[in-house]
């Protein structure tokens, strides 16, 4: 395992003790105001914790280098974290919509408001600086993992801006007698109605995240193609050959795995040019793409444009490709 991928393990490690100290925060705010909405959001935070362990277990492997039994690399381990990830979200969610639905018709009391936000505050700055760092780590290095665990982090602190938001209003509203009055007259001491109802909509949400992270594992996992603006890069650079000296291409196809990418391509010349001139022309092609990308794998197959052949692919179907 190189430099780089050591230094891809320290954040994973930085993202389990984030994980570990928001839970015992967010734990410590729960106990102390008895709010659900705090309740989900520390179950959220168990979510990050696991999942950041799962992420440095498949950051090692994902590092390894392609070996006999897995020629093309480890990469695509990458999406057993984003899925797994995506259904313990969904598993909290349905946990936190039952506990929140109990207590939306069984409503309580909150207590000691002041210091609970304070505290889940300090935890949701720790979430915040974690998750930048996360995000622009993975960015730089191509890593899916890191970068969805930063974006994870980022979800459940907008969600803990939204729990305690919710809270505030509480405190705020309990704190005044004409407000405290208008929630006595729908029977309850307080806004305390606010918190389960805070609670459901973070469920919401976590949700929705969840279900990204499985439509996102589902499409990688099924090989799903390049993303538009990074296929048109592609197609740039295939274009300034194309008509040039009778040069032209098809079969164009990509895919992701993991952090890597792997893009083929046939390339079609004159029958008349040697060994030594397509290879050169291959070899540029390869080098401008390469500088656009730089975690990419090309295979590029070199055909006679003239040859009838050259233009059957796809176990044999005739297909015109060319762009």
């Amino acid at each position: 395992m190189g430099t780089k991928q050591k230094s891809l393990m320290r954040y994973g490690w930085l993202s389990i003790v984030a994980a570990l100290a928001t839970i015992a925060l967010k734990s410590y705010a729960y106990w102390l105001t008895d709010s659900v909405g705090l309740l989900s959001d520390a179950m959220e935070s168990v979510i990050n914790l696991v999942a950041a362990m799962i992420m440095l277990v498949v950051l090692y492997i994902a590092a390894k280098p392609p070996d006999e039994d897995h020629p093309y690399g480890h990469e695509k381990i990458e999406y057993f974290s984003s899925g797994a990830e995506g259904v313990m979200i969904l598993l909290a969610a349905v946990s936190i919509i039952i506990t929140a639905w109990d207590r939306l018709k069984n409503p309580q009391f909150l207590q000691q408001l002041d210091i609970g936000i304070a505290i889940s505050i300090l935890a949701t700055v720790i979430n915040l600086v974690v998750a930048i760092i996360l995000i622009r780590v993975g960015k730089q290095n191509n890593s899916i993992t890191l970068e969805s665990d930063g974006k994870h982090l980022m979800t459940d602190v907008w969600t803990t801006v939204g729990v305690l938001f919710g809270i505030g209003v509480i405190f705020v509203g309990n704190s005044f007698e004409e407000t405290l009055a208008i929630a006595k007259s729908f029977g309850l001491n307080g806004w305390e109605i606010l918190d389960p109802i805070i609670a459901i909509f973070v469920a919401l949400n976590i949700v929705w995240t969840g279900l990204q992270l499985i439509q996102r594992t589902i499409h990688g996992l099924m090989d799903g193609a390049l993303a538009p603006e990074e296929q048109s890069e592609i197609i740039e650079v295939l274009a300034q050959f194309v008509s040039k000296n009778g040069v032209t291409y098809h079969a164009l196809r990509t895919r992701y795995s993991g952090a890597r990418r792997f893009m083929s391509v046939h390339i079609l010349v004159p029958g008349s040019w040697t060994v030594q001139q397509g290879h050169d022309l291959v070899e540029l092609i390869e080098q401008r793409i390469t500088a656009i990308f730089e975690n990419i794998d090309i295979d590029t197959h070199l055909e006679p444009i003239e040859d009838p052949a050259s233009w059957q692919h796809l176990n044999g179907h005739h297909q015109n490709l060319r762009n």
